[in-house]
């Protein structure tokens, strides 16, 4: 995003939602998800906060997390245009 400093969050998981939906554009069955999910290392067992740019497509991944059987936990609306621009936040960009 213009004007942010680039990053994520401290012990953040890169799930594009893009990664959920087949060719034909309709979400995986649930077992593919939580095969796209457990390579990211989620697994249920944690809290899932979902977060993008800007909270729109982290509402994709919650639904994908629902869809497989899995947590939902919360999305942070506010996502990274929110984190990134505060001063107090940590960034990482490993």
């Amino acid at each position: 995003r213009a004007g942010l400093p680039s990053g994520h969050m401290p012990g953040s998981r890169n799930v594009p939602s893009a990664s959920l939906v087949g060719d034909d554009g309709t979400m995986l069955d649930p077992a593919a998800l939580r095969a796209t999910f457990a390579r990211a290392g989620v697994d249920g067992t944690r809290p899932v906060v979902t977060s993008c740019g800007s909270g729109v497509t982290a509402t994709i991944l919650t639904l994908g997390l629902l869809r497989a059987g899995l947590p939902p936990g919360a999305v942070y609306d506010g996502s990274w245009t929110e984190w990134a621009g505060r001063p107090d936040t940590v960034k990482e960009t490993d």
